[in-house]
C-alpha cells in the first residue's frame, strides 16, 4: 500500500495512520537527533507524527510517498527548537572528543556528530541561515532529493538548489578544502 492510500484510509479509520508511524519514525527520529541531539529527538519526532496525524486531511494524495511531507513537518518543528540546534552545533564546535553515551541510538548520533560534525563544521552550520541549513541538512542527513526538499520546505526546486549551493560555498570558505568531501556528499 502506498502512503497516500494509507493516509486516505486513516481519515475514516484512524488506526491506519500507525502504519505511517511505523514506516517513518526511525528515520525521522535519526534526522531530528542529528539536528538537535538525542535529548529532544524523542519529543520532536513524536510531535512530528502528532502534527502529521492532525494535518492528514491536508495531505496531497497525488504523492504516493509521505517521506518528504514528514521531513517538512519535522524541519518546521526543529525550527521552533532553533536555539537548541545552534547550542548543539556550538557545543560540538568546542568538544574535544566524544563522551560515553548510554544507548545505541545515542552512540550512533554521537559517532555521526564526531565524524561528520567536526568542531569547524559545527561552527559553520551554526553560522548558516535557517533556510540554507534546513535545505543542506535535508540533503545531507535525510538524503532527500532536491525535489523532495522542495516539497518538504514548500519552496521551488530552484530555491533549493540556490540554498544548498550558497550553504556549501559558505562552508567551503569557512572550512577550506579539507571539508569538501563532507560538504559535497553529506
Amino acid at each position: 500500500m502506498t502512503d497516500a492510500s494509507i493516509i486516505e484510509r486513516s481519515l475514516r479509520e484512524t488506526d491506519w495512520f500507525s502504519m505511517i508511524f511505523d514506516r517513518y519514525f526511525p528515520v525521522i527520529h535519526r534526522y531530528v537527533a542529528a539536528r538537535l541531539g538525542p535529548g529532544p529527538a524523542d519529543d520532536v519526532a513524536a510531535e512530528t507524527f502528532l502534527a502529521a496525524f492532525d494535518q492528514r486531511h491536508r495531505y496531497d494524495l497525488a504523492f504516493d510517498d509521505a517521506r518528504a511531507w514528514l521531513y517538512g513537518i519535522a524541519t518546521n518543528l526543529i525550527g521552533r527548537h532553533r536555539r537548541s540546534e545552534i547550542r548543539l552545533y556550538r557545543a560540538l564546535s568546542r568538544a574535544a572528543g566524544p563522551d560515553d553515551v548510554a544507548s545505541h541510538d545515542d552512540r550512533v548520533v554521537e559517532r555521526v556528530s564526531a565524524e561528520r560534525l567536526s568542531p569547524e563544521l559545527a561552527r559553520g552550520l551554526a553560522a548558516l541561515s535557517k533556510g540554507d541549513r534546513d535545505a543542506l541538512l535535508l540533503v545531507a542527513c535525510a538524503q532527500l532529493s532536491y525535489a523532495e526538499v522542495a516539497r518538504a520546505l514548500n519552496i521551488p526546486i530552484g530555491t533549493v538548489g540556490s540554498r544548498i549551493n550558497r550553504a556549501r560555498r559558505r562552508l567551503r570558505t569557512t572550512l577550506g578544502p579539507t571539508a569538501r568531501e563532507v560538504i559535497d556528499h553529506g
